[in-house]
Formats: C-alpha cells, sequence, structure tokens
C-alpha cells in the first residue's frame, strides 16, 4: 500500500478533526522547532522536553481557534508564529510558577536608565543563543522577549507582573552582561589563536 503524502494545509485539517496520524506529522515536524524556542527560556534538557510536550497539548486543545491567513502561501509561516507563541508563553508560565514571585529590584529607573546598547547588531544570532545561558533568570527571559519574540515593554510588564521601568533595567542589565560576556569571550579566543 502506497501511503500518500499531505500538503501541510491537509495536516493542519486533520489536527482540527483530531486524527491521530495527523497529529503525530504536526508533532514530528515541529518538535525540532519549539524545542528551539523553549531552550532559549530553559537551560534544563528534561524541563525542556516537558514544555515542548505542554505546548503541544495547549496547541492540539486550541488549533480550531487557529486562524488561516487569506493567502495559502503564508500559511505555514503563520501557523508557525502561532506556535511560538504558545511555546513562549508555556515556557513563561513555567518559570513563573516555579519563581512564584520574581525578585524585583528597588532601583527607579532613572538610577540606571535604560540606555540603548546595540549588542544585537553586533553579535551573531548563535552567539546570543549561548551566552543567554550566563544570564540570570529574569534578565534572559525579559531578553527573550524584547528582542526575540518582539513584545513591548508593557506587554512584558503584564505578562511577568512587574513594573515597565523594571522591564527596561533587566534588558538594559542584560544587554550589558551579553556585551562583557561577549568581549571576554572573543578576548579569550584571541589569547588562545594568538
Amino acid at each position: 500500500m502506497i501511503k500518500k503524502t499531505l500538503s501541510f494545509e491537509e495536516i493542519l485539517k486533520g489536527c482540527v478533526k483530531n486524527d491521530n496520524s495527523c497529529k503525530e506529522m504536526m508533532y514530528k515536524s515541529f518538535y525540532g522547532y519549539l524545542m528551539g524556542i523553549i531552550l532559549r527560556y530553559t537551560k534544563n534538557i528534561s524541563d525542556s522536553e516537558e514544555l515542548v510536550n505542554d505546548s503541544f497539548i495547549k496547541i492540539f486543545r486550541n488549533i480550531s481557534s487557529y486562524k488561516s491567513p487569506q493567502n495559502p502561501e503564508d500559511l505555514q509561516k503563520s501557523f508557525k508564529g502561532w506556535i511560538a507563541k504558545i511555546a513562549s508563553r508555556t515556557a513563561i508560565d513555567k518559570l513563573r510558577s516555579a519563581k512564584a514571585q520574581f525578585y524585583v529590584d528597588d532601583l527607579a529607573e532613572d538610577e540606571h536608565p535604560a540606555s540603548p546598547v546595540s549588542i544585537v547588531s553586533e553579535l551573531h544570532v548563535n552567539d546570543i543563543l549561548k551566552l543567554l545561558n550566563h544570564l540570570p533568570d529574569l534578565q534572559r527571559l525579559v531578553f527573550n522577549l524584547y528582542e526575540v519574540e518582539g513584545f513591548s515593554h508593557d506587554e512584558i510588564s503584564k505578562m511577568l507582573s512587574i513594573p515597565e521601568s523594571s522591564s527596561r533595567v533587566y534588558l538594559t542589565r542584560a544587554k550589558n552582561k551579553l556585551r562583557t560576556l561577549y568581549t571576554s569571550t572573543m578576548l579569550h579566543l584571541y589569547e588562545k589563536n594568538g
């Protein structure tokens, strides 16, 4: 018996109809993509695997609410954006529940103003992702949400239940720490290769 290759649209429709073979194809197709997103938020691989699976549970539970774009050529890109939001929010919820309340400094923003730091343009994406694991959890979380996921400081403050000014301060600290880490990494490589 010859198996018919299904298009992404057919797989998506099968998932809406709760077809297990389509769900399995969807899972296998997007597991690595979601793992990449989750790994930006967690350091522990077993937690990451659990969060990816939790994300798929939410995706399959809510897939009928996904609104397809009018242009069929944009379907897969649009769907990836939709599942990326689910995965990042699943990771944030896990971090939030693990730490009942994030520690928020008693610093006023004017004591540590959010200065423009253009680290993103100076680093390669892979370098940043490796260095992110060296940031404190809240700085890594704010950096991911703002720089990678594109959320505003207002949205981040609501998601994390922190003041908007704290979101700005944590982003600045994350960028400064990344700059320091990157500089020391480059210096170490330069000295090593002499």
